[in-house]
């Protein structure tokens, strides 16, 4: 069985990336994919290497029951345009640090996690850092819709 590899980006992989690896991996397993994908996050920056994420995201995804206590910030590496089949930021700036880094034969592999989304009005999952809670549901929102339309989009196609 070929296993299908993606790799979610933000800026420091310490909010929306994360919380998208861990929304994503409990949506896939109750889809019954979990078996056939590798799933992961990093960020294009070096500020949290190493951190749980930020604790306002993981209360958030909590309440909805996705446990995001498990993982830590990574940077992106050089090595993950080669290793992930899929490679999806969060917003247009990621995505364009991801486009500078990346060897040209790759960049068929980038793109933004929110073509997915089949309800929400955004093209990109907006950071909620500098904000207030609620900018962090709005981000679990936006990532729970736009992994269900990558689950939809990954049985139609592998």
């Amino acid at each position: 069985m070929k296993i299908t590899s993606i790799l979610f980006v933000c800026m420091a992989n310490y909010c929306r990336s994360p919380t998208a690896e861990g929304v994503f991996r409990a949506r896939a397993h109750a889809a019954g994919l979990a078996d056939r994908l590798q799933i992961d996050s990093a960020g294009t920056h070096n500020y949290r290497i190493g951190c749980e994420p930020d604790p306002r995201s993981a209360a958030c995804a909590a309440k909805r029951g996705y446990d995001l206590s498990g993982l830590r910030a990574r940077q992106v590496v050089a090595s993950d345009f080669a290793e992930f089949d899929h490679i999806y930021a969060m917003d247009n700036e990621n995505l364009s640090a991801l486009t500078r880094a990346c060897p040209p034969e790759h960049r068929h592999k980038l793109g933004l996690f929110m073509q997915y989304a089949r309800h929400a009005d955004s093209d990109i999952v907006p950071d909620p850092y500098q904000g207030e809670d609620d900018g962090f549901d709005l981000v679990l929102g936006y990532i729970e819709d736009a992994s269900d339309g990558l689950i939809e989009h990954l049985r139609r196609h592998g």
